[in-house]
């Protein structure tokens, strides 16, 4: 810590010895002047806040208050301790008592609960398969009901196809029209086994 000398010019530093023997000057001071080693280090607002939050007071609140809450809170965190002192020691000696029952009728019950849960496995492995099977099913009356669209949709086209060649227009159509034609016979029967077939 430098001391500080004072003349009728003012404040000034003293000479000093450095290690390897030779002096440093004496230096003039202005008045407040604080060497660099004695300036008080910076806190930022953060850092002061967290240091009066280190109190264990709420900010705002009275730390009178804030004892006589903590006292409150400690109070009743060792009335709860002495309860469940108070309760492991009286069920020990029953627990002694009835272990040995219990062991044996866990032996009974054991093979009981081991045969429940595979029935319990084997219904739930029953009732997913019966959903995929049910998903199944509905996938396939969807797929039906659009066979029977396109078959109808065809149907309609090669009657209008008739139609042209009732009119006379035989010359405009094309070798792909009149092989749709031929099928007709065929397509009408593939309708007629999907509309028979039954739906689940």
């Amino acid at each position: 810590m430098s001391t500080y000398l004072e003349s009728d010019k003012g404040k000034f530093i003293p000479a000093t010895k450095r290690p390897d023997g030779t002096w440093r000057k004496a230096r003039r001071v202005k008045d407040g002047y604080v060497p660099q080693e004695e300036v008080p280090l910076y806190e930022s607002k953060g850092k002061q806040f967290v240091a009066q939050r280190q109190t264990g007071v709420p900010p705002g609140m009275c730390p009178l208050v804030a004892a006589e809450l903590k006292k409150a809170h400690e109070k009743k965190e060792r009335a709860k301790v002495q309860k469940v002192e108070r309760q492991t020691t009286g069920t020990a000696a029953t627990t002694t008592a009835t272990s040995t029952t219990t062991t044996a009728a866990k032996a009974t019950t054991a093979a009981p609960s081991i045969a429940k849960n595979k029935n319990d496995r084997d219904i739930s492995a029953l009732s997913s398969t019966l959903d995929d099977a049910l998903k199944l099913t509905d996938a396939d009356e969807v797929d039906i009901a659009k066979q029977i669209k396109k078959l109808r949709k065809k149907i309609r086209e090669i009657e209008q196809i008739e139609s042209k060649m009732q009119a006379g227009d035989v010359n405009k159509l094309d070798k792909d029209q009149l092989d749709k034609v031929k099928k007709k016979p065929e397509i009408l029967k593939q309708l007629r086994k999907l509309e028979e077939t039954p739906l689940t």
